[in-house]
């Protein structure tokens, strides 16, 4: 059984200048992440940019859920893949924001494809993050013998 609040924590560090990369860590992963201001916005990139993190967390989110699903389930696959594309642009007021996401899945050598099927859906609609957020989502799911 779940417990409910979770806390998740992770932390950054940066000095001073666009041009100077900083770390973000986690409490779960004693791995640094370098990250970075993106070339798009004036920055050197060479590291993860928070818009990275977060098409990161939108697939992650839905690949962890779907593999959660699909244990619990004795879904057999040998692999699910997916990419994300995320458009930055202006709102209605000419602010920045996250607008739209188009997310491709492949899952392959799924059986029953039928289960596979109501998983994949189940999926979308049990992930935490595509669950919080407001950005347009377009999902696109292809299986593949």
């Amino acid at each position: 059984m779940l417990t409910y609040p979770m806390k998740f924590r992770v932390k950054c560090a940066a000095q001073s200048g666009i041009n100077v990369n900083w770390q973000s860590t986690t409490n779960s992963m004693e791995q640094v992440l370098p990250s970075a201001v993106p070339p798009e916005f004036g920055g050197p990139g060479k590291g993860f940019s928070p818009e990275d993190f977060y098409a990161l967390a939108m697939v992650n989110c839905y690949i962890a859920t779907f593999k959660v699903y699909a244990e619990k389930s004795n879904l057999q696959y040998q692999e699910i893949t997916a990419d994300l594309v995320l458009d930055v642009d202006r709102d209605e007021k000419g602010f920045p924001w996250m607008a739209r996401a188009e997310m491709n899945v492949k899952l392959y050598q799924a059986n029953p494809k039928e289960k596979a099927e109501a998983l994949l859906n189940k999926a979308l609609k049990g992930c935490l993050v595509m669950n919080s957020i407001k950005t347009e989502k377009t999902v696109n799911f292809e299986m593949i013998d």
